[in-house]
């Protein structure tokens, strides 16, 4: 499988405790995690692949060996079968991926899970094994907490179909059976070419930081609308299990 681009646009909602929406353009690569791109070298400042950004890991792991230590962590042995990932690469030395986003086939080609990363502003990062749910929907309990506005608290409905023509995930944070945040990211696919690189490079210059500037800048305009910032607390967990209800309504809904 050759990589591809994907010319992206963020949106993220907030439905409590006040209404807030935006949208980010960005783009992302898509990739099969055991044939990274290899760029011109006087590009790559512009597109570098650096396993250490993603996962846990040893010094001089590849990002296939971090995928698949953290599925054998979970169990999971998808005995040589194919991943792809959705991700950012670094620019000019730097990188922010809100999510990351790993499709874990079996040997025989067969889907077995998703793993969803996510990161936040602060360097803090969390890994989410998905198996398959239905219709497409699977559902982890939170552990990350991704914006000072949000606790560890509730659990996720996650539709993260194959890329292909067009890209179209969403990821929704729900409390008490209700969404309280929702995020999509969709895209159109553009080839990964010299040419497509160097003209993202125009049209959404410096990606990663401009996409954690404009995170900040959110942050910001929530502290100023006397959103109530909420502390850290580890211990926060979902106390009830979500209802199987709730998926297939998901499901359903789209």
């Amino acid at each position: 499988m050759d990589a591809c681009l994907y010319r992206t646009r963020v949106t993220h909602l907030r439905r409590a405790p006040v209404h807030h929406y935006f949208e980010h353009p960005g783009y992302s690569w898509y990739v099969d995690v055991d044939r990274l791109p290899s760029l011109p070298r006087w590009l790559r400042p512009f597109a570098r692949f650096d396993p250490a950004d993603h996962l846990d890991g040893a010094p001089g792991d590849t990002l296939r060996d971090r995928v698949d230590a953290f599925l054998r962590g979970h169990g999971v042995d998808l005995t040589g079968g194919r991943v792809t990932a959705l991700l950012q690469a670094r620019v000019l030395g730097y990188v922010f991926n809100p999510v990351t986003l790993y499709w874990c086939h079996d040997a025989d080609g067969v889907l077995r899970h998703v793993v969803m990363e996510m990161h936040n502003t602060r360097g803090g990062r969390h890994a989410y094994l998905l198996p398959p749910g239905p219709d497409g929907v699977s559902m982890t309990p939170k552990q990350l907490r991704v914006s000072p506005f949000n606790g560890a608290d509730g659990h996720y409905l996650v539709r993260a179909p194959h890329p292909d023509d067009a890209l179209d995930i969403t990821v929704s944070l729900h409390r008490n059976d209700e969404p309280a945040f929702i995020a999509t990211v969709r895209g159109t696919r553009r080839p990964a070419t010299l040419r497509e690189v160097l003209r993202l490079q125009f049209t959404a210059p410096l990606a990663p930081l401009m996409t954690a500037v404009d995170l900040r800048i959110q942050h910001l305009t929530l502290w100023l609308r006397r959103v109530p910032v909420v502390r850290s607390d580890r211990r926060a967990r979902e106390r009830d299990a979500p209802s199987t209800e709730l998926v297939a309504h998901a499901a359903r809904s789209r």
